[in-house]
Order: C-alpha cells, then sequence, then structure tokens
C-alpha cells in the first residue's frame, strides 16, 4: 500500500465515527444543499482539519530541499482519495447563493 493511502486509512480509521456521520451529511448536501448547508459547513470544519493535519503529518518531513515537489504531489494524491469519497470537501466553509 503506498504510503497516502495508508496515511488515508489510518485517518479514516482513527476517525470513524466522525466520517460515518459526515457521509450522512455529504450525501444530504448533495441532494439538498439548502438544508443541509449548516450542517455540512459545522461537521464539515471539523474533517476537513483532521484531514489537513494528517496531510501535514505525511508530507512534513518532504518539504525541505529537493523533495518539496514530490511533497505537493503526495499531498495532492491523498486529496484524490480524500474527494473519492468525499467529492465536495472543498466547499467547506465556501458560502454561496444556493446554501
Amino acid at each position: 500500500m503506498t504510503k497516502y493511502k495508508q496515511y488515508y486509512q489510518e485517518m479514516s480509521d482513527q476517525n470513524e465515527e466522525l466520517f460515518h456521520r459526515f457521509d450522512e451529511i455529504h450525501q444530504g448536501y448533495l441532494t439538498d444543499r439548502k438544508a443541509w448547508s449548516a450542517k455540512f459547513h459545522q461537521v464539515g470544519q471539523e474533517v476537513v482539519e483532521i484531514m489537513r493535519d494528517w496531510e501535514r503529518r505525511l508530507c512534513s518531513s518532504m518539504e525541505r530541499g529537493a523533495n518539496g515537489v514530490y511533497s505537493m504531489k503526495l499531498a495532492d494524491k491523498f486529496w484524490d482519495e480524500v474527494k473519492k469519497r468525499y467529492s465536495r470537501i472543498e466547499l467547506v466553509g465556501v458560502k454561496s447563493n444556493l446554501d
């Protein structure tokens, strides 16, 4: 298993209850944005903070020196893995007219 997938799996396992709760909220947000918006942004903020923490853990030792580009690519792969589960995760905290 690749390192970013391993970190993603560990993150998911350690935060299983919160992520399962956000699964339902995310699904609701996809179908009825207005009704689920408040919960999506509130719980989503906590989920995103956890994901950013795990991204930092994954990439922190590589950001120095010649591995900086590799670190960015690794972070992108980690977030691609996240987006497989939460396709709208980048909308957490973003207010729009549809919310």
